[in-house]
């Protein structure tokens, strides 16, 4: 079987001095191997087709078979790195809290540690006496479960 640590290293010291970075590296039995990617600006599929000809060129297939896929995260899967998360700041994400709880907002800041989120709060009514919670709150990675990017497409223009 492929050696996941060697690929690993292999593609981060190629991608090191670019705006790419390697979020996700997956060696499965029959040595599928699946590569995924993330930028600062995005990821262009030369990218993707530059880091499997060097894996490519680095392993033989004749002395160890195996399948290849390189792409980039995509929205659908979640953030999983400090890097993704300063990348989207003031994009809407949702996610669960220690408590089970699902929390969305947007994402204002992050940091090595966690990140913190502008919640919209709903508008209070003049009878409610209770004070509203506050819309800034900060969580640590450690402390939530799968934190996605919504996707909208809503126009944020109002003409």
């Amino acid at each position: 079987m492929l050696n996941k640590e060697k690929i690993a290293q292999l593609v981060e010291d190629h991608l090191a001095e670019s705006p790419l970075f390697l979020v996700e590296l997956k060696v499965a039995s029959g040595n599928q191997i699946s590569v995924f990617l993330d930028g600062d600006e995005g990821v262009p599929i030369s990218s993707c087709v530059e880091v499997s000809r060097l894996i490519e060129s680095t392993y033989d297939r004749d002395i160890e078979d195996y399948e290849l896929e390189v792409s980039s995260v995509g929205i659908s899967r979640p953030l999983s790195m400090p890097r993704q998360f300063k990348k989207n700041t003031g994009r809407e994400i949702a996610f669960v809290n220690e408590e089970g709880k699902k929390i969305k907002g947007t994402l204002v800041a992050a940091d090595e540690n966690g990140f913190t989120i502008e919640k919209e709060l709903p508008k209070k009514k003049r009878k409610d006496k209770e004070p509203q919670e506050d819309p800034i709150q900060t969580f640590s990675y450690d402390s939530v479960k799968e934190v996605k990017v919504q996707v909208s497409f809503k126009s944020k223009d109002k003409k």
